[in-house]
């Protein structure tokens, strides 16, 4: 059985670094794999971070073994949707996730991860992200409510075992900006409209409440039988006093899965209907990556030094 990056379901930490990556002209296939072994040295690994790497589609057929790289990579296109909404392709080479127990390691791991892929690859986007509250968005609601159990998660993230790519997950990266002030201008009743919860708990609203517009409504998809299918959310909040947002973050094992979600979301599926917070929230980045097995990176990079 082939073993994925634990970091990707690694619970309890609270600081979050992401660093979004795009190869530098004429960096060498060697020159490339050569850097990523740096991420085992002392510098990277000494704060005991969770660390989750991920490669751009292009990159990752590049590097990989055939094997390696699941038929449906594909990069993040723009989407234009309904009453002028839109969600940018920014589509970067690497991507980078730490995450721990306070900003300072997270930081400390951060630059000492630019720095030793320095040589082949420029940083496109840095976001310093955290846990807000108890694990809610910064509008005040829960995130993540549906995510799946600990013991689901696993299946629902990754590719299994015998497909081509078993172990790895598909990637998708957004940073969405938030308009807190119109948002919070709402009633408590007409937030809950938008997400489809309650606030304070976090349960979802009876279907005769429901709007068809709410957040919830929109970004659950199901098979042809009518079966939910999840995606494993791992999103966390960032901001200032000018700008504030979500890093929008979630792991699948069919990339086919984000597509559904926001063609839903952006009101492209025929039914005339989007995701009312998109007037409250709008993406300025979209990127699909590729999180390969531990034992892929071990075939492309060697295996971890021994202690």
């Amino acid at each position: 059985m082939v073993t994925a990056q634990p970091g990707i379901f690694a619970q309890g930490t609270r600081s979050h670094y992401q660093l979004e990556l795009v190869r530098r002209p004429g960096a060498s296939r060697d020159e490339i794999v050569a850097a990523l072994r740096g991420l085992r040295e002392s510098p990277v690994t000494a704060g005991g971070v969770n660390l989750v790497v991920a490669f751009g589609p292009d990159l990752w057929r590049e590097l990989a073994a055939p094997d390696a790289a699941p038929a449906d990579l594909g990069a993040f296109t723009a989407i234009d949707g309904l009453d002028a909404h839109r969600a940018p392709a920014t589509q970067r080479d690497l991507w980078v996730w730490m995450h721990g127990t306070g900003e300072d390691i997270a930081l400390d791991t951060a630059r000492a991860v630019a720095s030793a892929l320095a040589p082949v690859a420029e940083v496109a986007l840095e976001q310093a992200c955290f846990v807000y509250k108890d694990s809610r968005d910064l509008t005040g609601f829960v995130d993540g409510t549906a995510n799946p159990k600990a013991e689901e998660a696993h299946d629902v993230a990754c590719i299994p075992d015998g497909a081509p790519g078993a172990g790895g997950s598909h990637v998708i990266t957004q940073r969405w900006v938030h308009d807190l002030g119109a948002f919070h201008a709402l009633s408590v009743e007409e937030q809950q409209g938008v997400f489809g919860r309650t606030k304070p708990d976090s349960v979802e609203l009876d279907d005769d409440e429901k709007p068809p517009t709410a957040h919830i409504a929109r970004v659950e998809i199901s098979d042809a039988d009518g079966e939910e299918i999840p995606i494993y959310r791992r999103s966390t909040p960032y901001g200032t006093v000018a700008e504030h947002g979500l890093y929008f973050l979630a792991f699948s094992a069919e990339r086919a899965r984000f597509d559904q979600m926001l063609a839903r979301m952006f009101g492209l599926t025929g039914d005339g209907l989007r995701d009312h917070l998109l007037d409250f929230t709008t993406p300025v980045s979209g990127s699909y990556f590729f999180a390969p097995s531990l034992d892929a990176l071990n075939d492309l990079v060697g295996p971890p030094a021994e202690d």
